[in-house]
Protein backbone atom coordinates (compact mmCIF):
# COMPACT_ATOMS: atom_id res chain seq x y z
CA UNK A 1 0.00 0.00 0.00
CA UNK A 2 1.17 2.93 -1.12
CA UNK A 3 0.89 6.11 1.75
CA UNK A 4 1.55 9.71 1.68
CA UNK A 5 2.81 12.43 4.35
CA UNK A 6 1.39 15.06 2.48
CA UNK A 7 -0.75 15.41 -0.85
CA UNK A 8 1.83 14.54 -3.53
CA UNK A 9 0.53 14.21 -6.68
CA UNK A 10 3.90 11.51 -7.99
CA UNK A 11 3.09 8.00 -6.94
CA UNK A 12 6.17 6.05 -6.93
CA UNK A 13 5.74 2.29 -7.85
CA UNK A 14 8.09 -0.53 -7.12
CA UNK A 15 10.83 0.11 -4.64
CA UNK A 16 10.83 3.93 -5.67
CA UNK A 17 10.53 6.86 -3.68
CA UNK A 18 9.61 10.77 -3.94
CA UNK A 19 11.81 12.65 -2.36
CA UNK A 20 11.56 16.28 -2.04
CA UNK A 21 15.28 17.54 -2.20
CA UNK A 22 16.69 20.30 0.83
CA UNK A 23 18.58 22.99 -0.02
CA UNK A 24 22.04 23.18 0.17
CA UNK A 25 24.03 25.72 2.67
CA UNK A 26 24.15 29.24 1.59
CA UNK A 27 27.00 30.36 3.50
CA UNK A 28 30.34 28.19 4.72
CA UNK A 29 31.66 27.20 8.20
CA UNK A 30 33.27 30.65 8.57
CA UNK A 31 30.16 32.58 7.13
CA UNK A 32 31.29 33.01 3.15
CA UNK A 33 27.87 33.14 1.31
CA UNK A 34 28.66 30.68 -1.39
CA UNK A 35 27.04 32.21 -5.12
CA UNK A 36 24.34 30.03 -6.90
CA UNK A 37 27.10 28.69 -9.36
CA UNK A 38 29.36 27.02 -6.73
CA UNK A 39 27.06 25.11 -4.64
CA UNK A 40 26.73 21.66 -5.27
CA UNK A 41 24.00 19.44 -5.88
CA UNK A 42 21.68 18.74 -2.89
CA UNK A 43 22.18 14.80 -1.87
CA UNK A 44 19.99 14.98 1.58
CA UNK A 45 15.94 14.86 0.97
CA UNK A 46 13.07 14.79 2.59
CA UNK A 47 11.05 11.69 1.85
CA UNK A 48 7.61 12.28 0.84
CA UNK A 49 6.20 9.32 -0.57
CA UNK A 50 6.87 5.96 -1.14
CA UNK A 51 6.51 2.83 -3.79
CA UNK A 52 4.97 -0.81 -2.56
CA UNK A 53 8.04 -2.90 -2.71
CA UNK A 54 9.23 -5.57 -5.47
CA UNK A 55 8.24 -8.75 -5.39
CA UNK A 56 9.98 -11.53 -4.03
CA UNK A 57 11.06 -14.12 -6.14
CA UNK A 58 8.35 -16.51 -6.68
CA UNK A 59 6.11 -13.73 -7.01
CA UNK A 60 4.06 -14.01 -3.81
CA UNK A 61 4.83 -11.19 -1.64
CA UNK A 62 6.12 -7.37 -1.77
CA UNK A 63 9.21 -6.71 0.27
CA UNK A 64 9.01 -3.43 1.80
CA UNK A 65 11.32 -0.46 1.65
CA UNK A 66 13.81 0.64 4.82
CA UNK A 67 12.38 4.30 4.32
CA UNK A 68 9.36 5.59 5.49
CA UNK A 69 7.43 8.38 4.69
CA UNK A 70 8.68 11.57 6.59
CA UNK A 71 12.76 10.28 6.79
CA UNK A 72 15.07 12.47 6.07
CA UNK A 73 17.51 10.84 3.72
CA UNK A 74 21.11 10.91 2.31
CA UNK A 75 21.11 9.78 -1.63
CA UNK A 76 23.52 9.30 -4.14
CA UNK A 77 24.51 12.48 -5.94
CA UNK A 78 23.33 11.50 -9.42
CA UNK A 79 21.14 9.11 -8.36
CA UNK A 80 17.24 8.80 -9.51
CA UNK A 81 15.39 11.37 -11.58
CA UNK A 82 14.51 15.07 -11.43
CA UNK A 83 10.48 16.05 -12.05
CA UNK A 84 8.95 19.29 -12.19
CA UNK A 85 5.19 18.60 -11.27
CA UNK A 86 2.75 21.41 -10.32
CA UNK A 87 5.52 24.13 -9.71
CA UNK A 88 6.94 21.53 -7.44
CA UNK A 89 10.81 20.00 -7.95
CA UNK A 90 10.82 16.16 -6.50
CA UNK A 91 13.11 13.78 -7.24
CA UNK A 92 12.06 9.68 -7.88
CA UNK A 93 14.48 7.41 -7.02
CA UNK A 94 15.26 3.87 -6.50
CA UNK A 95 15.52 2.50 -3.07
CA UNK A 96 19.26 1.58 -4.37
CA UNK A 97 20.22 5.06 -4.72
CA UNK A 98 19.31 5.75 -0.81
CA UNK A 99 22.48 5.71 1.32
CA UNK A 100 21.67 6.10 4.84
CA UNK A 101 18.67 7.72 6.97
CA UNK A 102 19.95 11.02 8.98
CA UNK A 103 18.62 10.79 12.42
CA UNK A 104 18.53 14.57 13.80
Amino acid sequence: MVTTATKVPVKPLGDRIVVQPLEAEQTTASGLVIPDTAKEKPQEGKVLAVGPGNWDEDGEKRIPLDVSEGDIVLYSKYGGTEVKYGGEEYLVLSARDVLAIIEK
